[in-house]
C-alpha cells in the first residue's frame, strides 16, 4: 500500500506492518483546510465505551498492535447471594469486571496486564501477565487474593488520563503508573511514593479467566524478569468446548532500578527470597479462576536514588528468546520512555489521518476519531519481528513473500459487516495480510476456518460461516495482494462437502464446532432446520446464504461463471424459510422443521435466532431486498413494514432499547436495517434514522457506544455512517449512502483519494437536497464499486428538512443480486 518514504527513526522503530501504514505518496496534510494541521490521536477519547456494555479498554496499544497494556479490575461485588436461594453466596473473586478487564463504573486495580481484546462479549480474552505496583510487604499469597482486596488498589477517574498510545493512572495507594507501547513492547514508568516499600507485583498465572500453566525467573543480577503463561479459555465459561489452553504467551521485562528484595507464591504458599515459581490457576468448574490457585513473583525496588522506576517488557507467542528480541528491535536498551510514547502518539496519527474530516461539533470529532481509532484495534499482530509465529497446527512458521505480517483473532460474525471494509479502504495492504493470516488459520487447521479465532486458537463462537464474506469483503475493497485463489477453492470445498465437525452438535449452540454446521441438511433441504446443530436454525440459514453468495461473488472474481451462478441460486435459499402466512400482518423468516411444517411463531422471540428478534432478523437478506420486498407483497407492504420497525406510534425514531419489534442499532442483526429505506426510494429516512443514531446513543462519554464493541464492528458502524455511505452488500464494494456529518472529509487512499465534501452540513441537518459526483448531478442513493476503486469526489448539498423528491425513481436505488 505504502511508498511514501518515511524518516529512518520510524524504519528502525515501527519494523514490518507500520512500515507500510504510512500514505501512499499522498501528504497527510495536503487538501483538507484548518483539519490539516490537526493532530487527530490527540482528539481520541479511549474512554469512551468502557461500560454500558461497550467493554472497550483504556489503555495503551498502537494501530493492531500485539501488546495492549491496560489495566485489569476485578468486579466490584465479589460475593453475591444467588438470587431465590436464601443464605447462598456466589463466588466471583475470579471474574473480571468486564471483558477487556476494565469497566468504568469500578474503582479497583489488580494490575496492568499486557494483552487484551476489545469490546468482546465473552471475557476470557488475553488479559495476560498482570504487573501491579504495590505498595508494603507481601505477607501473604497474592493467589488468594482474587478480588485484589489486598494487593489492588482503588483509584479516581479524576486521577486517570487515557490517550492514543498512552495511560495513566495515579493509584489511592501513592503509586503513578504511566504506560506506553511499540508494536511488540511496552515500557511502564512507575512512580512510588517517597520511604515506603516498592514492590512489583507479576502474576503471572492471572490471565483474564486463568490458566493452565505458568512460569517466573526473577534474576536479580540483570533485574529482569521473565516466564510465560499458557491460557486460552475463550467463552469457557458458557459451555465446555472452549474452557481450554491453546497459545502460551512469552514475556521478559527488564527494570531500570535494581532489585533489593524478591519471592515468588505457589498457590497458598508465600516463597520469600526465591526466584522461580510455576503452575496455572485452572479454569475452575464455571470457567474462572478459583481463589487460592496460582503462581506470580515479586520484586522489592531500591528507590533510594529515584521513586521513579521504568521497565521496558517484550512480548511473544513463539520464545522467550523472540520476546527478548522483539524487545531488542523495537525498544532496546536506553529508549527512553518519553520517546516511546512520541512515536506511539505518531504512529497514531499516520493511521487516523487517513481520514480527515472539517467541520462538526468538538465532541462529533472526538467520537469520530474514537471509533476510527477502536476499528483500527480488532485484530492483533501475531508475528514476531523475525517473522515467526505459532499457528493452529502448534507448530512454529514464518512468514512467506508478500506476507508481511501474520494477525490473530478475527470476531469474525462481527468484522464481516463493515470493519474489514473500513480497513481495507485504508489499509489495503494490512487487510490483504489479514486475508492470507485467516488462509493460514484454515490451512493449519485441516482446511476448517474457524468463524472465531482468538492467537492460536479455535474457538467456534457465535453462528454462521464469516470466512466468506470477510475474504470477498477484502477483495472487493483492493485487498488482493494475498493468494486469494488458494482461499477460493479452500471456501468452496468447506460450503460442498460437509465435515465430522459439520455433522457434530459438540459445542452447540453457542461454540458449534463445524466452519458450516448441518452443512448436509444444507445441501439436502436447502435451510438448517429445527433440530439440527445449529445456535438458531433460522439465524443460521440468512448468515450461510450471505455466506453463499459471498462465494458466488468470490467465483465471478475468479473467472467461475458457473459456480458464480450456482452459488447465487444458492444464496437464495433465505426464501425456504420465508412463511407469508406467519403472521396476519404479513410473513416472516422463522425457523421450519425438517418436514417442511412451520411451528409456533412469535416475531417477538428469539426462538430460531442469535442475538436478536425474528421481527429483528427479517431483514438480513442484504444482497437481495428487491427480492424480500417482493416475497412481502411488494415495496408498498415492505416500505409500511420497515416503518413499523423504525417509527413509535407517537412518530418517534425507535432505533435502539425500544422492544423486539423495532430496529435495536447497539447490535449487529440490526445494523443493516436503516440504510433500506434507500432501497425502497425514501432516502430521506436512512438519512433521518442513521443521524439519528449517531446523535443520540454515540456520545463523547464512558457509556457513549451501544452495546458490545464487538473488536471495532459497531465503532467501523459509526465511521462509515458519519462519512455519510456504508458497505452494505457483503463481498461487493457498493455503498450505500446516507449524509455526512461533516463537512469535508478526505479519505486518503493509494493513488485514489476519496473527497466527501456537504454544504450546510450540521448535526441536524441530515437531509441531501442535492448531489454531485465528481461534478455530475446525481439522484442515485449508492455508489458503483468503480468509485471505491478509482476515488473521486462526492458533492452533498444538506438541509435540516427533506426533500422527499429526491433519489426516489427506481433507477435511483441500489442493486439487488438474484439469479
Amino acid at each position: 500500500m505504502s511508498k511514501l518514504k518515511w524518516s529512518d527513526w520510524r524504519f528502525q522503530y515501527l519494523p514490518a506492518m507500520l512500515v507500510y501504514f504510512a500514505l501512499s505518496g499522498v501528504s497527510a496534510f495536503s487538501q483538507v483546510g484548518d483539519s490539516a494541521k490537526a493532530d487527530p490521536a490527540a482528539l481520541v477519547n479511549p474512554i469512551i465505551g468502557t461500560t454500558n456494555g461497550g467493554n472497550d479498554y483504556p489503555g495503551a496499544t498502537l494501530p493492531l498492535g500485539m501488546l495492549a497494556w491496560s489495566p485489569e479490575e476485578p468486579r466490584n461485588h465479589p460475593r453475591l447471594q444467588v438470587q431465590g436461594v436464601p443464605g447462598s453466596m456466589r463466588d466471583d473473586r475470579g471474574r473480571p469486571a468486564a471483558p477487556g478487564g476494565y469497566e468504568y463504573s469500578s474503582n479497583r486495580i489488580s494490575g496492568f496486564s499486557l494483552t487484551h481484546l476489545m469490546g468482546t462479549g465473552c471475557a476470557g480474552a488475553s488479559g495476560d501477565i498482570p504487573f501491579m505496583p504495590y505498595v508494603g510487604e507481601i505477607t501473604s499469597s497474592p493467589a488468594d487474593d482474587t478480588g485484589a482486596e489486598r494487593y489492588g488498589s482503588t483509584f479516581s477517574h479524576d486521577n486517570e488520563t487515557a490517550k492514543a498510545g498512552y495511560y495513566k493512572v495515579k493509584l489511592d495507594d501513592g503509586v503513578l503508573a504511566e504506560l506506553t507501547t511499540t508494536l511488540r513492547t511496552g515500557s511502564g514508568r512507575f512512580t512510588y511514593p517517597e520511604g515506603k516499600p516498592a514492590v512489583m507485583l507479576v502474576r503471572t498465572a492471572n490471565s483474564e479467566t486463568g490458566s493452565t500453566d505458568a512460569r517466573i525467573h526473577i534474576d536479580s543480577k540483570t533485574r529482569t524478569i521473565s516466564g510465560s503463561v499458557t491460557s486460552g479459555n475463550f467463552c469457557g465459561y458458557i459451555g465446555t468446548a472452549d474452557r481450554r489452553s491453546y497459545y502460551t504467551l512469552y514475556f521478559v521485562a527488564h527494570f531500570d532500578t535494581d532489585f533489593s528484595g524478591a519471592g515468588t507464591w505457589q498457590d497458598a504458599t508465600v516463597r520469600p527470597a526465591t526466584f522461580d515459581a510455576r503452575g496455572g490457576t485452572t479454569y475452575g468448574t464455571k470457567g474462572f479462576v478459583p481463589p487460592g490457585k496460582g503462581s506470580g513473583g515479586w520484586v522489592t525496588l531500591d528507590t533510594s536514588r529515584s521513586t521513579s522506576v521504568g521497565v521496558r517488557v517484550g512480548i511473544s507467542y513463539v520464545s522467550e528468546q523472540n520476546a527478548e528480541a522483539n524487545l531488542r528491535a523495537e525498544n532496546p536498551e536506553g529508549t527512553a520512555f518519553d520517546a516511546v510514547r512520541e512515536k506511539a502518539h505518531a504512529a497514531w496519527n499516520e493511521m487516523l489521518n487517513r481520514v480527515q474530516i472539517e467541520g462538526g461539533t468538538h465532541d462529533e470529532r472526538i467520537v469520530f476519531y474514537t471509533a476510527l481509532y477502536h476499528a483500527l484495534m480488532g485484530e492483533n499482530l501475531y508475528s514476531d519481528a523475525d517473522g515467526r509465529y505459532l499457528g493452529m497446527d502448534g507448530q512454529v512458521h514464518k512468514l512467506v513473500a508478500p506476507q508481511k505480517a501474520q494477525y490473530s483473532t478475527f470476531s469474525g460474525w462481527d468484522v464481516y459487516r463493515s470493519q474489514l471494509q473500513l480497513l481495507t479502504l485504508l489499509a489495503p495492504d494490512v487487510a490483504s495480510d489479514e486475508a492470507q493470516s485467516l488462509l493460514n488459520q484454515a490451512d493449519q487447521n485441516g482446511g476448517e476456518w474457524d468463524r472465531w479465532t482468538h492467537n492460536s486458537g479455535i474457538t467456534h463462537v457465535m453462528n454462521g460461516d464469516p470466512a466468506a464474506p470477510a475474504i470477498a469483503d477484502i477483495l472487493a475493497f483492493g485487498g488482493n495482494n494475498f493468494d486469494a485463489k488458494a482461499a477460493y477453492r479452500s471456501l468452496l470445498k468447506a460450503a460442498t462437502v460437509p465435515t465430522a465437525h459439520d455433522l457434530s452438535k459438540e459445542g452447540c449452540e453457542v461454540e458449534c464446532v463445524g466452519q458450516r454446521p448441518s452443512l448436509d441438511k444444507w445441501l439436502s433441504l436447502h435451510y438448517i432446520p429445527v433440530g439440527a446443530n445449529a445456535w438458531g436454525p433460522a439465524a443460521d440459514t440468512l448468515e450461510d446464504v450471505t455466506a453463499d453468495f459471498a462465494v458466488s461473488e468470490l467465483a465471478r472474481r475468479m473467472g467461475d461463471d458457473a459456480t458464480r451462478k450456482q452459488f447465487l441460486v444458492r444464496a437464495q435459499y433465505w426464501k425456504n424459510i420465508f412463511n407469508p402466512q406467519a403472521t396476519p400482518e404479513g410473513g416472516y423468516i422463522q425457523n421450519r422443521n425438517a418436514d417442511g411444517s412451520w411451528p409456533k411463531f412469535d416475531p417477538a422471540s428469539d426462538e430460531g435466532f442469535v442475538e436478536g428478534s425474528a421481527a429483528q432478523y427479517l431483514w438480513m437478506v442484504p444482497f437481495n431486498e428487491k427480492g424480500l420486498f417482493t416475497m412481502m407483497g411488494g415495496e408498498n407492504k415492505a416500505s409500511q413494514r420497515l416503518n413499523t420497525f423504525f417509527y413509535n406510534p407517537d412518530g418517534s425514531l425507535a432505533v435502539t432499547e425500544s422492544g423486539a419489534l423495532h430496529a435495536e442499532l447497539n447490535n449487529e442483526p440490526s445494523i443493516e436495517t436503516p440504510w433500506l429505506f434507500d432501497f425502497l426510494g425514501q432516502p430521506w429516512k436512512t438519512q433521518e434514522a442513521v443521524r439519528k443514531v449517531l446523535n443520540s446513543i454515540w456520545t463523547n462519554s464512558p457509556k457513549g457506544m451501544p452495546g458490545n464493541d464487538d473488536l471495532g464492528e459497531m465503532s467501523s458502524w459509526y465511521v462509515w455512517s458519519a462519512i455519510g455511505m456504508y458497505p452494505e452488500i457483503p463481498g461487493r464494494a457498493e455503498l450505500i449512502l446516507g449524509s455526512p456529518l461533516f463537512s469535508e472529509i478526505l479519505i486518503h487512499r493509494p493513488n485514489r483519494d476519496i473527497i466527501v465534501k456537504a454544504s450546510g452540513a450540521d448535526t441536524n441537518s441530515p437531509y441531501v437536497r442535492s448531489m454531485k459526483i465528481n461534478g455530475e448531478l446525481s439522484t442515485k442513493t449508492w455508489l458503483p464499486e468503480s468509485f471505491v476503486e478509482r476515488g473521486g469526489t462526492i458533492e452533498f448539498e444538506l438541509s435540516a428538512s427533506p426533500d422527499k423528491s429526491w433519489g426516489i425513481r427506481a433507477e435511483d436505488v441500489p442493486p439487488s443480486f438474484e439469479p
